[in-house]
């Protein structure tokens, strides 16, 4: 049996810390209010007033907080109470540049802490599923590994780089969101046709977004931005798509049209879709234009 605790008892922190007790560790929780983690106590979970209490005899302590500044208070709070050589496990959302001055810091300190985003909603969470991202020291995955398996599908180790792991979190993330939002805006187009939802849907089911990133993703990442759909003629059929909309409020095509005016003004209409990640892909050494 495993004694870990988990700071941050909101609906995937409280999910993490129930399907821990049920594996059969020995879980102690802590929230900023307590009434939301008392509600594990019937799983068997003690709660603890502190932070530096909810730690005494952890071998992991386990972080689901709101922000970089939650964490670091947090972590101040709780080292009073951290074990020499327990492993503490940072799976929220950070900034990327202090995630890495905080783990530089840290584990110069003689603390262990290795950041572990996820890809895992609360349901996935209780059943095991999803990802769990990790960079930061080796000896510290290596050490952590065992224990990070069993609450979720797959664990990626990204490498001693301790910021890696943040970026990629806030780039999935960028991409859930921005799918949201641009579905959004697809039944915004049908509603100003008077199209209902539910029939719009037929309509995305006809794609395969794999097969859409791979494309257009590919000839970014290359800067190959030879035409089979040029933007210029994306540009129209955005103009048509925001008429159509009319009075409907809409979350992503006034700024894909913003962005695409500007790169028509800079003389690239005649080049393909793609040419709208020119100057994303080559600030890190893509192939230019």
């Amino acid at each position: 049996m495993t004694h870990i605790a988990y700071l941050g008892t909101g609906l995937l922190g409280s999910a993490f810390a129930e399907a821990a007790a049920k594996r059969g560790d020995q879980v102690t929780a802590w929230n900023r209010t307590l009434d939301k983690a008392r509600a594990l106590e019937k799983f068997g979970i003690r709660v603890a007033n502190t932070p530096a209490d909810a730690v005494r005899g952890a071998a992991f302590v386990h972080l689901v907080l709101k922000d970089d500044a939650v964490v670091e208070q947090v972590i101040a709070a709780l080292r009073p109470g951290l074990e020499p050589n327990a492993i503490i496990l940072d799976h929220t959302t950070t900034q990327p540049a202090l995630t890495a001055e905080r783990s530089r810091r840290l584990n110069a300190e003689g603390v262990r802490y290795l950041h572990c985003p996820v890809f895992i909603g609360p349901a996935a969470a209780r059943q095991s599923q999803g990802t769990i991202m990790v960079s930061g020291p080796r000896a510290l995955f290596d050490a952590a590994h065992a224990h990070l398996e069993p609450m979720a599908e797959r664990v990626e180790y990204f490498g001693e780089r301790p910021d890696l792991a943040a970026v990629y979190k806030l780039c999935g993330n960028a991409f859930i969101i921005g799918i949201g939002a641009l579905v959004s805006d697809v039944f915004a187009i049908a509603a100003g046709s008077q199209v209902p939802p539910a029939d719009t849907m037929r309509i995305l089911e006809f794609f395969n977004p794999s097969a859409i990133i791979a494309g257009r993703g590919k000839k970014m990442v290359s800067g190959d931005f030879t035409p089979s759909f040029e933007l210029e003629m994306a540009r129209k059929d955005v103009r048509l798509m925001i008429e159509t909309a009319g009075s409907q409020p809409l979350a992503v095509l006034p700024c894909v049209a913003s962005r695409m005016d500007a790169l028509i003004a800079e003389g690239h209409g005649a080049e393909d879709l793609a040419v709208i990640g020119k100057d994303a892909v080559g600030a890190t050494g893509a192939k230019p234009a």
